[in-house]
C-alpha cells in the first residue's frame, strides 16, 4: 500500500506534463466563439462620451464593422491602439468600440491622449454585454457583417499583419457580399 501512495504524485506529475505539453504550440488568439454565424446579442448600452445616446443592434446594420473590445486597464489595449487609429484614418475601416469593465472619465481621457478609432463606443461598465458576447478579455475584435451576424472573433493585439492575413480579407469579403 505504501509503495502504491508513492507513485500518486509521480503519476498526478505526469498527466499535469501530458496536459501542460498539449498546449504547447496552439494558438489561442483562434479562441472558438458560439456566436460565429449568430447575430450580435441584443443590448442597449449607452455611449461612452454622451450617457444620453443610447445604442442598440441597429449599429451592425450600417455595413461591416470591426468591433473592438477594450478598457484602459488593459496594457494590450494600449499596444494595439496606434494600429486601430492608422486602420481608422488611412484605411477608412468601420470601428465600434465596447469600453469593457471600465471608468468612464478614465476611458474619455485615454482617447483624448492616444486619439479615437471608434465611430461609436458602447460604454459596457459591468461587462453584461461582453459576457454575452463571450468575451474573455480585452482586446477581442470581432467581424460584424452589415446584417448584424459576428463573422469572426480575434482575441489578442491587432497589428498590421493580424489585419493584413485575418481581418482585412473578411472585411473586404463581407463589404462584396452586403
Amino acid at each position: 500500500m505504501k509503495r502504491l501512495l508513492l507513485f500518486i504524485p509521480l503519476l498526478l506529475a505526469v498527466a499535469l506534463g501530458v496536459v501542460l505539453f498539449s498546449g504547447i504550440g496552439k494558438d489561442n488568439s483562434t479562441l472558438a466563439s458560439a456566436l460565429i454565424g449568430k447575430p450580435v446579442p441584443a443590448f442597449d448600452l449607452a455611449s461612452l462620451q454622451d450617457p444620453g445616446t443610447r445604442y442598440q443592434g441597429d449599429v451592425f446594420r450600417e455595413g461591416v464593422v470591426l468591433l473592438n473590445v477594450w478598457g484602459t486597464w488593459c496594457p494590450s489595449c494600449r499596444v494595439e491602439h496606434p494600429e486601430l487609429v492608422r486602420l481608422a484614418r488611412e484605411e477608412g475601416v468601420t470601428i465600434l468600440g465596447l469600453n469593457y469593465k471600465d471608468n468612464r472619465d478614465a476611458a474619455i481621457d485615454w482617447l483624448q491622449k492616444l486619439g479615437n478609432p471608434y465611430e461609436r463606443i458602447l460604454f459596457d461598465p459591468q461587462g453584461k454585454f461582453g459576457f454575452d458576447l463571450g468575451v474573455y478579455g480585452a482586446p477581442e475584435t470581432y467581424v460584424i457583417d452589415g446584417d448584424g451576424i459576428v463573422r469572426y472573433r480575434h482575441v489578442g493585439v491587432v497589428d498590421d499583419k493580424v489585419w493584413r492575413e485575418e481581418l482585412k480579407p473578411l472585411v473586404d469579403q463581407y463589404r462584396k457580399e452586403g
